[in-house]
């Protein structure tokens, strides 16, 4: 059984200092759990360092600003702050959760006045599988639920409401027994996973959905380069389901996915090669910290 994560020990940084992790509470009457007035963000650390942490402050400032909220602290003391936390909890190889939400002051829509709370939890969450379980890919299921119009929802930003459309079509994937479900957007085209963004290789290129309605992963733009230090062709573009049958290999990648190839979507089958094993090699490799030098 997962102990769950109000019952766990440790600390977490919640409004300027570290508090005990069973002590970082909020009010049931909090703006943020009625209206989905929060955002967050999705990080890991390697040997005790966060990867990309400046970026990750950087969006997570740009996803609050979204919702007509700014956070409270800089790039510089976000970053300062979850480095605190990792030290703190004594584990180098952490997801890291920057999570910030209106407060209780107001109770209805408008809560302009709203104090905003920040908090980061650290916990370790190791990589979903060996290179030899990856490069067997995993099965998606086709999501019933589309990605939004891009002026129905703020699509740029990493915010909690977004996120539950994925939720309901992870649940509907997993009851079906797909690890996860592609997702497309509101004009039917391929967006992305719940969770993570999509890749397909088609003649030695990689192919992937432009992001204009749904979020431009920091692990994606991470991807892209790395396929492209290795010479390999990247074509953002307009994906349809109908070609989804004429690619030859799939992954998805994240935060937490890391680069992960698929087999499966629905009923097209991949077979998982040589690109995306260069890229699971490569995203590996890139994560890890480097030696300063002397």
């Amino acid at each position: 059984m997962v102990l769950p994560f109000d019952q766990r020990d440790g600390q977490i940084w919640f409004n300027g200092k570290l508090v005990p992790w069973q002590d970082a509470k909020l009010h049931v009457l909090s703006h943020g759990l009625h209206y989905a007035s929060s955002v967050f963000e999705g990080e890991r650390a390697y040997g005790g360092v966060i990867f990309k942490s400046v970026e990750h402050a950087e969006r997570f400032r740009r996803s609050a600003a979204l919702l007509d909220f700014e956070i409270p602290y800089s790039v510089d003391e976000l970053v300062a702050a979850k480095d605190a936390v990792v030290r703190a909890n004594g584990v180098p190889d952490v997801y890291v959760r920057p999570v910030a939400w209106r407060g209780s002051e107001m109770m209805a829509v408008a809560a302009q006045n709203a104090t905003v709370h920040v908090a980061i939890a650290v916990w370790p969450w190791p990589s979903m599988f060996d290179l030899g379980q990856k490069m067997k890919g995993i099965r998606l299921d086709l999501a019933e639920w589309r990605r939004p119009d891009p002026a129905t929802a703020p699509s740029a930003s990493k915010a909690a409401g977004l996120y539950m459309i994925a939720t309901l079509s992870k649940h509907a994937a997993e009851r079906k027994g797909y690890a996860d479900a592609l997702m497309l957007d509101w004009q039917g085209r391929v967006a992305e996973c719940t969770g993570a963004n999509v890749f397909f290789t088609r003649d030695g290129a990689l192919h992937t959905p432009i992001a204009d309605c749904f979020l431009d992963g920091i692990t994606r733009r991470t991807v892209m380069d790395l396929a492209r230090r290795r010479g390999i062709e990247v074509v953002e573009r307009r994906i349809l389901p109908d070609e989804l049958s004429s690619f030859n290999e799939c992954f998805i990648c994240g935060t937490g996915a890391e680069v992960t190839p698929v087999s499966e979507v629905g009923p097209h089958r991949y077979t998982p090669g040589n690109i995306s094993r260069l890229l699971v090699e490569d995203y590996g490799a890139e994560v890890q910290p480097r030696a300063k030098a002397a």
